[in-house]
């Protein structure tokens, strides 16, 4: 689903990862940290996809820096960033950009 985003300036944090086989615990995780993200200050969004060959792309939408800086130090999810390391991605990589323009698609139908 696209996420509803409000006129920018705002900030896109760009997860890209590479999953190991099988689950152990991933779904659950995934599944809880988009819930706690939706409850932090400054969440305003997210998107994401993972292919058959467990490539994935999540971007989450912040409304400021300091909202994805307190994200990234909650200890819930200090947890599930040390299990991915340790658990669950073979390989990932996180950029953050300033959002200066967005057109976002109608909805057809």
């Amino acid at each position: 689903m696209i996420a509803a985003t409000p006129e920018p300036p705002y900030y896109a944090v760009i997860f890209t990862s590479q999953r190991t086989a099988g689950d152990r615990g991933y779904a659950a995780m995934a599944e809880r940290m988009v819930a706690l993200a939706r409850q932090q200050p400054g969440f305003l969004g997210v998107e994401s996809v993972r292919d058959a060959e467990g490539f994935g792309i999540t971007v989450s939408y912040w409304r400021d820096e300091a909202s994805i800086a307190a994200w990234k130090a909650h200890a819930e999810h200090a947890v599930a960033q040390r299990l991915g390391r340790e658990r669950w991605y073979g390989a990932f990589g996180l950029r953050v950009c300033r959002v200066e323009r967005a057109a976002l698609p109608e909805a057809r139908g």
